[in-house]
């Protein structure tokens, strides 16, 4: 048959247990980093992994952390995200909350700061930090998981864990588990990837009162021209015009829309329009094709910008991303799934473990089109939702928890998912230290416990009789 799989058989070995935790935290992205800090507060043994050389996953990649303010411009994500911010701004690598009109808010980061600040705060929280290992499998002991395998140039290897919190974004190790996933829309068409990079060179100052004076020619997209009068540091999304004028001139650009973050360094601007779809992030020949066609598209990218953008004329390439950025994989089926409804409906649940502000943004799987919708206030994010069917010992927080296709579009942005990652990291400390399991936790102490450590929570709504 041709479409057959040829298969091995891998020989049964014993395999050398490495280390035994109270906590394992799978990834080291935004919601890694944080998680394990806050399970590590009060003394427990927490280990994080991590497959890179270095934590911070997409807040490394030049991308601004958008959603700590809310649609009422009030701050909404607060406690450990706020003091990792905090410990950025130090080392003058973060800017402050910007307001924007369309995202809500950008903090600016200065990647490699990240990459340095994430490790120092786990170091110092007491967590052991074990790099360039890959996840790859988990040690069950009927519906519960027990531990992880991981392959790593020693080998393969197990860490047995009181609770596993997954937070690789692709729910990898909820999915080898055996629990429930779902992956993109109803046609299994997920959000495109985008390749980031930075230009320097680039007269900001231009490109800023260009928009602000200029509107007409130089339009953007729901952010009024004012902002650009007011603001130094920004983001600029739109100017259509410009890019159907280099279309028509016989550039191939694979967006409808100008998207450029303006960089904490004088000079420096990060694109972000590179866009490869069809890309399965949890593919790796998906991925290596999504890396090289990202690649590709920088080519004439860099040639619209520098023939017909204002401020600039003068850019140059300085580096790209270390790696593609991924929006959407897969999403578990979890005890509560979020829907757009709740996202549009500013929905509030008893179990709340954050609150996120984010409007529903759907890139789309074809073409190079975008769709936003806004709530006008916030969201709450429930504990059930991080909290897997079926399988015990195991919270999931990211991108990946359980919503539909719909709303994992609003909560995917960095500042909800780090928020996500202090809820779980507290919770999983939380049920070690009660004797009982994640799902059987009482919220009302991880609630408590998040607002008495500063995690900002609306007030708890009251059951339905």
């Amino acid at each position: 048959m041709k479409n057959e799989k040829l298969t091995v058989s891998e020989p049964a070995r014993e395999l050398p247990v490495r280390a035994q935790v109270d906590v394992l935290v799978v990834g080291g992205g935004p919601s890694g980093l944080i998680a394990a800090q806050a399970a590590a507060d009060d003394g427990l043994k927490v280990m994080l992994i991590e497959s890179r050389s270095f934590v911070g996953g997409n807040m490394t990649i030049g991308l601004p952390i958008l959603g700590f303010l809310g649609q009422k411009g009030n701050q909404i994500i607060k406690g450990l995200p706020q003091k990792f911010i905090d410990r950025l701004k130090e080392k003058n690598a973060s800017s402050e909350h910007r307001p924007c009109p369309l995202h809500m808010s950008l903090t600016l980061v200065e990647p490699e700061a990240v990459k340095n600040v994430g490790l120092e705060m786990l170091l110092e929280s007491g967590v052991e930090v074990l790099l360039y290992v890959f996840f790859a499998g988990v040690i069950k002991e009927g519906n519960s998981v027990k531990g992880v395998i991981i392959e790593s140039k020693s080998g393969r290897e197990v860490i047995l864990a009181k609770t596993i919190i997954d937070c690789t974004g692709d729910a990898d190790v909820a999915f080898r588990a055996g629990v429930a996933c779902e992956q993109g829309n109803e046609q299994g068409g997920v959000q495109p990837p985008t390749l980031m990079f930075c230009l320097g060179g680039v007269d900001t100052e231009k490109l800023r009162t260009s928009i602000s004076e200029e509107p007409r020619t130089y339009l953007t997209d729901f952010i009024p021209n004012e902002y650009f009068g007011q603001n130094n540091q920004f983001i600029v999304v739109g100017l259509r015009s410009l890019i159907n004028k280099a279309k028509e001139d016989g550039l191939e650009l694979p967006t409808e829309r100008t998207i450029v973050i303006t960089g904490l360094r004088e000079g420096e601007v990060w694109v972000n329009m590179t866009r490869v779809n069809g890309v399965d992030g949890t593919d790796p020949a998906s991925l290596s094709y999504g890396e090289a066609e990202g690649r590709r598209q920088i080519h004439d990218i860099q040639k619209y910008l520098i023939n017909y953008v204002p401020g600039f004329e003068n850019a140059y390439f300085t580096k790209m991303a270390p790696f593609i950025g991924i929006r959407e994989t897969r999403r578990i089926v979890g005890k509560y799934v979020m829907t757009a409804a709740d996202v549009l409906g500013c929905s509030r649940f008893d179990d709340a473990i954050a609150v996120a502000s984010y409007p529903l943004d759907l890139h789309h799987p074809q073409g190079g089109g975008c769709t936003l919708e806004w709530c006008g206030d916030c969201y709450d994010i429930p504990y059930r939702s991080l909290i897997p069917e079926k399988i015990e010992n195991l919270i999931v927080a990211g991108r990946c928890i359980s919503t539909t296709h719909e709303a994992m579009s609003a909560i995917r942005v960095m500042a909800p998912c780090m928020a996500m990652g202090e809820a779980a990291g507290r919770a999983a400390k939380l049920a070690i230290r009660a004797g009982v399991l994640p799902s059987a936790l009482d919220v009302n102490l991880l609630r408590a416990e998040l607002q008495e450590k500063g995690a900002f929570l609306n007030p708890q709504v009251l059951a339905e009789s």
